[in-house]
């Protein structure tokens, strides 16, 4: 089976929060600012559904998992 590789911008769209590459550096200086101790889907800046998308992501879904990674490090 081959592991899915997914884009920053696959994951914004994912959760559909607009995705171009100017948008995802705009929503990173705006939210990165997420403490050491803070799993990122319990960041303030997703609501509820989004929340739940991420935690998923991060728990059951390896092909996700990655690029979920880079974007908590990116909002650190």
């Amino acid at each position: 089976m081959e592991a899915h590789i997914h884009s920053l911008n696959s994951l914004f769209d994912q959760l559909g929060l607009k995705s171009s590459d100017e948008a995802i550096a705009d929503f990173i200086k705006l939210n990165g600012n997420l403490s050491a101790g803070t799993p990122i889907y319990q960041a303030k800046c997703w609501n509820e559904a989004q929340s739940d998308c991420l935690k998923e992501m991060i728990e059951h879904d390896a092909d996700w998992s990655e690029i979920v990674d880079q974007l908590d490090n990116m909002l650190r």
